[in-house]
């Protein structure tokens, strides 16, 4: 026997003995004790040297040159078949990049102060949950032998026009309203639609790190446009890239800052895009989560040209565990958004769907979000009078609190070390995609700051910025 063919046996094993000598040889081979072109006992002689029956040899073999570990060539023998060179060392599993590592911490918690997701006290579980368990055994039956439509379950997408009639003044039909797996999935719809690769886009700065990285993706070429208390700088935008064709906004409640667009810039934009033929996405960010009066209006309600594609979803007034979204293009990108829809796109599952359409059909979702604006307000209340006590420098940002921080300071460490204790701010920082404009500071997420909880917090909070404030004196 080839000395680098070591095969103990155990009878006792619970694998057979074939498999014992498979595995053995196997393993000879993949550590390189078997060189490729190494000529193997014959079955008969390896059983015979074993002390086993021909045939568990020969099964072992067999499953050997399936595997093409093994080669016979009749009276040249068995042998190694040929095989890539080995490693010399195992590769290390992939590591995040930058952007997975940026995200990950993004989405870390639930923490105090986290951003993007509702207050801790979650999905109202019961009333959701008998809504899914009947919409469960309404799809098991026949219709689960068909494929879904992979625009959306027609109840949710009519529900969806319905309340956006009435919450956010759009005017649309079912048939342009289409199912996503959220925010993030409508806009990866709306952007294979669209085909711009090359062309570009404005990017409000500072912005979602997740849509820049989308854009990014989709080979447009990203100018950032300033923000301000009036929202995206439309002047801005048309001097320095007239010729855009895309833009994407947050015209609700700008994200981070929270500023809410102004009727003339949204004319003024609207204008443009109609002008330029250019498309406008705009990220219903918040919706109607507005803390202070009513909401505005949708961007896409002014839309008379067009221009507009809407993208919202459930997961700040629902929960981000559903997953679900949806996108109302503009009529004449209907039968596009369908076809894309249709064969790389389709919508999540039918029975969450279902669910969601029962619970806004139902009276559920309005109560809801009346519930959680209540709640915010007082969170809201009880953490900027905790930000008075530390004599602290802050201003409202749409569902987070502004805290300032002096130039320079290091707000993405003071994050990572918040995080040790159970908060997770955001550091504004990271919100810029041109290092050269970014200004640091902690957005506090209002949702997830419980007003039980929000002084210990504070004080924990203030006491780390305090350390690094004196480390740079």
């Amino acid at each position: 026997m080839n000395s680098s063919l070591k095969i103990r046996l155990d009878r006792n094993a619970k694998s057979s003995l074939s498999e014992q000598i498979r595995a053995s040889i196997r393993s000879a081979i993949e550590s390189g004790r078997l060189s490729p072109g190494t000529r193997l006992p014959s079955w008969q002689d390896l059983a015979a040297q074993l002390g086993v029956a021909r045939g568990t040899v020969q099964a072992a073999y067999e499953r050997l040159a399936d595997a093409q570990m093994i080669e016979t060539f009749g009276a040249g023998g068995t042998r190694v078949a040929p095989r890539p060179r080995a490693a010399a060392v195992r590769p290390q599993a992939p590591r995040p990049g930058p952007f997975m590592r940026a995200y990950e911490e993004m989405n870390a918690g639930p923490a105090i102060f986290q951003l993007g997701i509702p207050a801790f006290e979650g999905l109202p579980d019961k009333l959701f949950s008998r809504a899914r368990s009947s919409n469960l055994l309404k799809t098991a039956g026949v219709s689960s032998l068909l494929y879904p439509d992979p625009r959306g379950e027609y109840e949710l997408r009519q529900e969806i026009a319905g309340y956006l009639s009435i919450a956010r003044n759009v005017q649309c039909y079912p048939e342009q309203v289409f199912i996503t797996s959220g925010y993030i999935a409508g806009l990866g719809l709306a952007l294979r639609v669209l085909g711009l690769d090359g062309k570009k886009a404005w990017m409000e700065e500072p912005g979602f790190m997740v849509t820049r990285k989308g854009l990014e993706l989709a080979r447009m070429n990203m100018v950032p446009v300033p923000v301000d208390a009036e929202g995206i700088n439309v002047d801005y935008g048309i001097e320095h890239a007239g010729d855009a064709a895309l833009v994407v906004v947050t015209p609700g409640q700008q994200a981070p800052l929270g500023s809410t667009l102004s009727l003339r810039r949204r004319l003024q934009l609207l204008e443009w895009a109609a002008a330029r033929h250019a498309w406008v996405i705009e990220d219903d960010y918040l919706s109607e989560l507005q803390l202070a009066g009513r909401p505005a209006p949708a961007l896409a309600s002014l839309d008379e040209g067009k221009r507009v594609i809407h993208i919202g979803s459930f997961s700040k007034t629902i929960s981000p565990g559903l997953r679900l979204g949806f996108v109302v293009a503009p009529t004449e990108l209907a039968n596009a958004f369908a076809e894309v829809a249709a064969t790389l796109a389709p919508a999540p599952s039918p029975v969450v769907q279902l669910a969601t359409a029962q619970f806004m059909r139902d009276g559920h979702y309005v109560r809801r979000v009346r519930r959680l604006k209540r709640l915010y307000s007082a969170q809201h209340d009880a953490l900027c009078e905790q930000l008075r006590l530390h004599n602290a420098e802050w201003v409202d940002a749409g569902l987070a609190v502004l805290l300032r921080l002096p130039e320079g300071a290091p707000d993405a460490q003071i994050v990572r070390e918040a995080m040790t204790i159970g908060m997770a701010p955001s550091p504004l920082t990271a919100w810029f995609g041109t290092p050269s404009w970014a200004l640091p500071g902690l957005l506090l997420g209002v949702a997830t700051a419980p007003e039980q909880h929000v002084a210990t917090a504070c004080r924990r909070l203030f006491g780390i910025v305090e350390r690094y404030r004196q480390s740079a004196a």
